[in-house]
C-alpha cells in the first residue's frame, strides 16, 4: 500500500483522534496497522486486488444494448476506468450485497446512466461472455442484454463520460476495446435476428486475455441460416 493511501485513510478516520487521541507511539502504530489491513477501495475496478492466495478476482457485470427508432446504438465514451477513452455500452457490476439479479442490474444501470425506465420483460439476454485476466486485473462474467424496441435517450455528458448514438456499421471504427472489436461486436451482429421470430439470438463466449495474444472460443450459439 502506498503511504499516501495510508494517510488518506488516517484523514478519513480523523474522528478517532477527535474522540480519543492515541496516547503513545505503540497505540499509533496499532491504529496504522489496523487501517492498512483493510481492503483498498477500488470503485473503478482498476486495481488487481489479488485474493489472499494470489488469484485474480472474478467479477459479475452486465452490458446493455439500447437502440433508437433509427437503429442507432447507444454507447458511452468513457472518462473513467476501466476502458478510459473508449466507447462501450451502458453497464456495470452486479450488487453482490443485495443479491441483485443480472436483469435487475441491467435495469438499474439503464436508469442510472441513460435516465430511463425499462421493464425487465424488455431485457433480452443475448450473450454470456467470460473474460479471463482482462487487462491483467481480473476475470469477468458479462451478461449482455438487448433492450427490445426503440428507446429515446438524451445524449451528452453524464457521470461516466459522454453518451452518444452510433450507426451499427460504424462501431468497429470507433475507439473500443480490442476484445469488443475482434470478437464481441461481430457475434452481436451475427445474432442480431437469429432468434425466434427474428429476435436476437444467443451465444456464450470465452475470451482468454492472459498472454500476448487474445484467444477465444464460442461455446454455444443460436444456429444461423447458411
Amino acid at each position: 500500500m502506498r503511504i499516501g493511501s495510508v494517510f488518506s485513510r488516517l484523514r478519513r478516520h480523523s474522528v478517532i483522534y477527535r474522540r480519543k487521541a492515541p496516547s503513545s507511539s505503540r497505540e499509533r502504530i496499532f491504529l496504522l496497522l489496523r487501517l492498512c489491513s483493510q481492503p483498498m477501495p477500488d470503485a473503478a475496478n482498476i486495481l488487481p486486488q489479488l485474493t489472499d492466495d494470489g488469484r485474480l478476482p472474478y467479477r459479475l457485470a452486465c452490458l446493455c444494448d439500447l437502440r433508437d427508432a433509427d437503429g442507432r446504438i447507444l454507447l458511452i465514451r468513457r472518462q473513467k476506468h476501466p476502458n478510459f477513452g473508449l466507447c462501450s455500452p451502458i453497464g456495470g457490476k452486479l450488487d453482490m450485497d443485495t443479491g441483485e439479479s443480472p436483469a435487475q442490474c441491467a435495469q438499474r444501470e439503464i436508469r442510472e446512466e441513460a435516465g430511463i425506465e425499462v421493464p425487465i420483460d424488455r431485457l433480452h439476454l443475448v450473450g454470456l461472455i467470460s473474460e479471463a485476466a482482462f487487462e491483467g486485473a481480473g476475470h469477468w462474467l458479462l451478461f449482455y442484454y438487448r433492450v427490445l424496441g426503440p428507446v429515446e435517450v438524451k445524449t451528452g455528458p453524464m457521470n461516466e463520460g459522454l453518451l452518444e448514438w452510433h450507426e451499427p456499421d460504424s462501431i468497429t471504427s470507433l475507439p473500443i476495446p480490442e476484445t469488443d472489436r475482434k470478437v464481441i461486436w461481430p457475434l452481436i451482429n451475427k445474432h442480431d435476428t437469429s432468434g425466434p421470430s427474428g429476435l436476437p439470438g444467443f451465444f456464450t463466449l470465452h475470451i482468454n486475455c492472459d498472454g500476448d495474444d487474445i484467444t477465444w472460443a464460442v461455446e454455444q450459439e443460436t444456429p444461423t441460416a447458411g
